[in-house]
């Protein structure tokens, strides 16, 4: 249901503020939009408009390389009824104090505040989520979470608490403005909208943001999916392959025997890689040092992780950062 707050600050046209972060994600940025331009079309008439901003008004380059002109600078005037800010790839380097300030002062002016895919720590970055429920795109939960001890953090696809908003990453901010048009003007244009936007089942807010376990792996075996969503629930202190067989109803033996039969791999040596790909998306995508990134990820040292990272990479965690810093 959706909150009061949003409810009580309804205007018709409703306006959208985008801002855009440099390497934000070009996907949940036209999903957020579209959903506004086809509500306009389908009920014959403006129900909402948008404006796309920026930290000081020049093209916005998006982490897929295309550069976006905008219509003007973030100010610390509520010319909007909302502002959602997009951002993708490193969006913990690119945290603004300019931006942050300006978005404080919105707050205090009833402008509802949001944000989709890594936007979310640009809102966490400014203090505007303390104490909210929140979420982001999937590969940022963590780091948010420990980051912003602060935060409210969840995996849903998307939340509303008061007057700030956050939403996951690829196609989710879809389903969030369908949300907000069924709560402005009803389930049927939300529905029309839906369909024209080819979204046959928009997702409850609530619904996990990833994949099923099965379809991740292509693992069947009950057992065996039990083991690995223990594994995945537990990177930063790493269980005992015995406590593992033992959770999922199996002998070490029988354990091992499955990884080899469904996976071609032991238990142990996909454990590790499962540490090793979220590790990989730490350094990537955060700020965190390497030490900070071998803790999270169950390294007993920067100099262990370091050495596994190499080994299964072919080069070292620092480099790696390099490398996404010149992709970015």
């Amino acid at each position: 249901m959706l909150e009061e707050t949003y409810r009580s600050q309804l205007k018709w046209p409703r306006s959208f503020g985008f801002v855009l972060v440099p390497d934000f994600s070009m996907m949940p940025f036209t999903a957020a939009i579209e959903p506004l331009r086809a509500a306009n079309r389908m009920h014959g008439r403006e129900l909402y408009r948008w404006t796309t901003l920026s930290a000081d008004g020049q093209p916005v380059r998006a982490s897929n390389g295309a550069i976006v002109q905008v219509d003007g600078p973030l100010t610390g005037r509520a010319t909007v009824d909302a502002v959602v800010v997009c951002a993708g790839v490193n969006a913990y380097d690119h945290r603004n104090p300019g931006i942050s300030a300006l978005l404080r002062k919105l707050s205090r002016q009833d402008c509802l505040i949001g944000s989709v895919c890594s936007g979310s720590i640009v809102l966490a970055d400014t203090g505007l989520l303390d104490g909210r429920r929140c979420t982001g795109h999937w590969e940022d939960l963590d780091s948010l979470a420990e980051n912003y001890p602060s935060l409210d953090v969840t995996q849903s696809i998307f939340e509303i608490d008061g007057n700030r908003f956050t939403c996951s990453g690829g196609t989710a901010p879809l389903d969030l403005m369908i949300h907000f048009i069924a709560q402005d003007f009803g389930r049927e244009l939300a529905a029309r909208v839906a369909d024209q936007m080819l979204h046959h089942s928009a997702r409850k807010p609530t619904q996990p943001q990833r994949l099923d376990l099965s379809e991740r792996t292509g693992v069947r075996h009950p057992r065996l999916l039990d083991a690995i969503a223990a594994m995945e629930a537990s990177l930063e202190a790493p269980l005992p392959l015995a406590d593992l067989a033992e959770r999922a109803g199996l002998s070490l033996r029988q354990l091992e025997r499955l990884f080899a039969a469904e996976l071609g791999t032991g238990p142990g040596r996909y454990y590790r890689d499962l540490r090793l790909n979220r590790a990989r998306q730490l350094v990537q995508q955060t700020g965190l040092s390497m030490l900070e990134v071998a803790v999270a990820t169950g390294f007993a040292s920067a100099a262990h992780f370091a050495s596994e990272y190499g080994k299964t990479f072919g080069h070292p965690p620092s480099r790696e950062r390099e490398k996404a810093a010149l992709l970015g």
